[in-house]
């Protein structure tokens, strides 16, 4: 790919201060985009903010209050005057089975996995219509995959793929693309986040080596990579797929 292929196109990148959203941002603004990073902690902003250097505005917002994706959409408008790429990289997870999931649990999922992302997209909409941009959705091998444990997440992750699906039918007249990346496990802090701790996670890593038929974990850059794939006019007659990246995970039975 052309290095500087995203010359001239604005990229909102959301959990841009962590993990496959962080690796995302960076990666756009390396190809040339200007990028918005959205995340919630200041001081990871200010990191990634002197990481990208020029060309970068990094707002903080905690995504599940109503009017926070107006208010991200409204500022990266009023700063660099249209959206052409949106990534929705911000994610949580929890574990719970459909026995003792509580209420707050599913909601708090759902939240951040599912309705954030439509917002987003209803939000963005406008610019992205009239750039002719595109929605990359970062989803999972949950989504397409039934895994014990974790039902919040992987129904709220089957959500996504489908809002992928349904948005990229209704938009492709208008000339947007909407496409869903749907990685293994990946090394971030996502885990961490979601309660595991340092010795439970990384026995969870070590397990991931004999269920992903690659024998390895992914790495943020290469889900990256697949994402910036899917935002460029490489991909341009791709919409509505939902892309494992996964190591051969979801060709697996279970074990």
């Amino acid at each position: 790919m052309n290095e500087k292929q995203f010359s001239g196109k604005v990229a909102l990148v959301t959990g841009a201060t962590s993990g496959i959203g962080q690796a995302c941002a960076i990666a756009f603004a390396q190809a040339g985009a200007k990028v918005v990073c959205v995340g919630r902690k200041i001081e990871a902003l200010k990191e990634i903010e002197r990481e990208i250097g020029a060309g970068v505005l990094t707002i903080e917002a905690d995504l599940v209050e109503t009017e926070a994706p107006a208010r991200v959409v409204a500022r990266a408008l009023e700063v660099f005057g249209g959206i052409d790429i949106l990534v929705n990289a911000a994610g949580h997870i929890s574990n719970g089975t459909i026995e003792n999931t509580s209420l707050k649990a599913w909601d708090d999922l759902m939240n951040v996995n599912v309705r954030a992302p439509f917002q987003l997209m209803q939000k963005a909409l406008p610019s992205l219509i009239e750039r002719r941009g595109n929605v990359v959705n970062v989803s999972s091998v949950t989504g397409l995959r039934a895994f014990p444990g974790v039902l919040a997440y992987c129904v709220s992750k089957a959500a996504l793929d489908q809002l992928t699906r349904c948005a990229s039918l209704e938009l492709a007249a208008k000339g947007v693309r909407v496409n869903a990346v749907n990685p293994g496990v990946v090394v971030t802090q996502i885990h961490k986040r979601g309660g595991m701790n340092d010795e439970a996670y990384a026995a969870f890593l070590e397990h991931s080596k004999t269920t992903h038929p690659l024998g390895r974990t992914g790495r943020p850059e290469e889900i990256a990579d697949l994402v910036l794939f899917l935002a460029s006019d490489k991909a341009s007659w791709i919409t509505g797929a939902t892309y494992s990246i996964d190591g051969g995970r979801s060709q697996t039975c279970a074990r």
